[in-house]
């Protein structure tokens, strides 16, 4: 199943905050020998978010969404959410719960007795207002939690308490498919050449061995280092052992210098 990343704020737009999501999914999703299938950036904008979600969840793809879950005005992802499966929002007791729990304990930190019928309080249970029949996503952090419907999990834009709750969805949800398929990578760096020069043989290394991508990454050089391209295949590892090996025997051919990264 591809797995698709949403990442929500008109802060990370408008480059206010730099977004770490991305990276770290990454980075968790490899160590469970998974990747990235997709990723993008939305503004608070409540049409556009509807619309997105939408389409991914017709898609059905596994997808996390990061950010505009709270309760303030340019919070729009459970609204948005309700609105792309054609659902009401609902107060979810569970939800509800922990967060009247939350409150009563920082009152009792601060050594007062909790109101839950002040106003803030009131509007803090807004974020208990989920799509209908949606399930929790729990938040060791400060026990407000995310949501899920289908396939698609809803958590904070803070990544402390973001990244820990998408773990606890990964490692409840979908540890069946945790390094399902083994993968290689083997690259060489090629020096002083041209990608058009090297495009046929891209191309005869897929049309051969199937279960392998090929990867051009150009580097144009600077003071410390020559121009190059890092030129490899990744994907099953006994085609990728072979692949690997042909390609380095034709750019022996080709008399071109490389050298391992």
């Amino acid at each position: 199943m591809p797995i698709g990343l949403i990442i929500i704020g008109d802060e990370i737009l408008s480059g206010k905050r730099v977004d770490q999501h991305f990276p770290k999914v990454v980075q968790m999703l490899a160590a469970r020998g998974l990747q990235l299938g997709w990723a993008e950036f939305l503004g608070d904008d409540r049409a556009r978010i509807t619309a997105t979600l939408k389409r991914t969840f017709a898609s059905g793809d596994i997808v996390f969404s990061c950010g505009g879950i709270g309760a303030t005005p340019d919070d729009h992802t459970r609204q948005a959410a309700a609105a792309a499966l054609g659902l009401p929002l609902a107060m979810h007791p569970g939800a509800r719960d922990s967060i009247q729990q939350r409150i009563r304990q920082v009152a009792q930190e601060k050594g007062e007795v909790a109101d839950l019928n002040a106003p803030d309080n009131l509007q803090r249970l807004q974020m208990a207002e989920f799509p209908q029949g949606a399930a929790l996503i729990p938040n060791p952090y400060n026990n407000v939690a995310g949501f899920a419907h289908g396939t698609h999990y809803f958590v904070p834009g803070f990544p402390v308490m973001a990244w820990p709750m998408i773990e606890w969805v990964l490692d409840t949800h979908y540890a069946d498919l945790f390094n399902r398929e083994p993968r290689a990578e083997q690259s060489v760096l090629v020096y002083e050449a041209a990608e058009a020069a090297l495009t046929p043989l891209m191309l005869a290394l897929e049309a051969a061995w199937p279960r392998i991508k090929v990867f051009s990454l150009p580097n144009v050089g600077d003071a410390k280092t020559r121009r190059h391209i890092e030129l490899g295949v990744k994907g099953d590892p006994a085609q990728c052992d072979a692949a690997f090996a042909h390609l380095c025997r034709e750019l022996d051919a080709l008399n071109v210098e490389y050298a391992k990264p």
